[in-house]
């Protein structure tokens, strides 16, 4: 017990450990909550959450908070105002969509241009450093993803009956109103966290990619939420390697090998079936 104690603490002092420790739990928090973004065809709201992280990032810099709550704020703040606009009726909601995205991003930008006494890795946020996440992150990530993980699993019937149909969960006593309030909270707590590793223009890809990848096989809401999960991890895996074999940029390594995945899943399994069958009849 004290030798596998001993190696996994030798595995956080390696960078790629880490970094695929990391990667993995992020992959399988986002699972679930990818398949309820394709089926309610949020991935416009995705976007939108993702671009406010930025304005987030500059306001934790200007008032020297803690970069994750900074962004969870400004992320929660973003779907609250998306909400209250909705319920105004003024515009439709992906003109209002596209009006609070680039805001925010183009807020959070003008505000780092003016704050010239911080030097800030745009970069690395816009794209993610999996590479240099820290021991603090790992736990952040796990304790951030097992709470994701529990409200998903206490919301499932309600988040699911609002996606099929919210006058039908309403008369089930369902409350999708307050499902809804939640899931934009939780997706506010993925983006906070999910930010350093894949950085904030590929939140979005990690989260639609597997799942509408595991909907090619999955048979039930269940499998694929549980399906949705195991192929970002393999992406994540894949993607790592493949950024260390070719010296490319982690994050979006991952994002590229998440999108091989979903273009395998494309080709028919009969096709496979049968090119198996001939090369069998070669040997």
């Amino acid at each position: 017990m004290i030798t596998m104690i001993m190696r996994g603490v030798a595995m956080l002092d390696d960078f790629f450990s880490r970094a695929m420790i990391a990667g993995i739990g992020l992959a399988l928090t986002v699972g679930p909550l990818g398949c309820f973004i394709v089926w309610r065809r949020m991935a416009y709201f995705g976007d939108t959450m993702a671009h406010s992280a930025l304005l987030g990032v500059a306001i934790s810099f200007l008032f020297s908070i803690d970069m994750t709550i900074g962004v969870f704020v400004v992320a929660s703040l973003v779907s609250l105002a998306l909400l209250l606009l909705q319920k105004r009726g003024a515009l439709s909601t992906d003109a209002l969509l596209g009006i609070l995205s680039h805001s925010t991003l183009a807020l959070g930008l003008v505000m780092v241009a003016f704050m010239t006494w911080v030097r800030v890795d745009l970069m690395g946020f816009l794209f993610g450093d999996i590479l240099a996440v820290s021991r603090m992150d790992i736990a952040t990530i796990y304790a951030g993803g097992a709470l994701i993980l529990g409200l998903v699993a206490w919301l499932w019937r309600p988040l699911l009956a609002s996606t099929v149909s919210e006058e039908m969960a309403e008369a089930e006593g369902l409350s999708p109103e307050r499902s809804r309030l939640i899931f934009m909270l939780m997706m506010a707590l993925v983006i906070a966290i999910a930010m350093k590793i894949v950085g904030i223009l590929l939140i979005t890809a990690l989260l639609i990619i597997p799942a509408a990848t595991a909907r090619r096989f999955a048979a039930t809401p269940e499998q694929m939420a549980v399906l949705a999960s195991f192929i970002g991890a393999v992406a994540v895996s894949g993607g790592l390697f493949g950024s260390l074999h070719y010296d490319t940029p982690s994050g979006p390594s991952i994002v590229v090998a998440a999108l091989a995945l979903f273009l395998l899943s494309l080709i028919p399994a009969g096709f496979l079936l049968r090119r198996q069958t001939a090369e069998g009849h070669r040997r």
